[in-house]
């Protein structure tokens, strides 16, 4: 199973970009997905995950109502739409698959609770 985020790059504050995370030798219109950040010298922390269906989202207080998160089950896609970009929006972003929960209601929130991650896409912002 390879995860590949793209998207990511060098945007003033206030700006916008979308990330968008390929999933290939796996279909994953069965399970939930995140994307999670890290902030160098700091963990890497969900910023937001979605259900199978696409039906539930989950955001980080952080980026809620400015970050959106989606999926293409038709592509084994999945997204994240950021606006209003801050400085501290700065870090590596990892999309991730929950492999083994399928048809779950609720997407996860911990890390250590997805099984494929993403090579990581960097998104830095300028002040």
């Amino acid at each position: 199973v390879q995860l590949q985020a793209s998207g990511g790059g060098l945007v003033q504050t206030g700006g916008s970009l979308r990330l968008s995370c390929a999933v290939s030798g796996r279909t994953v219109s069965n399970y939930g997905m995140g994307w999670f950040r890290q902030a160098p010298g700091k963990e890497r922390d969900i910023v937001a995950a979605i259900s199978w269906s696409g039906d539930v989202t989950y955001y980080a207080d952080s980026v809620k109502g400015r970050f959106t998160i989606s999926r293409d089950n038709a592509k084994n896609t999945v997204y994240l739409q950021m606006d209003s970009l801050k400085p501290e929006d700065t870090a590596v972003y990892y999309c991730a698959l929950d492999g083994d929960n399928d048809y779950a209601l609720m997407p996860r929130r911990q890390k250590y609770e997805y099984d494929y991650w993403g090579q990581g896409t960097l998104v830095t912002v300028s002040s």
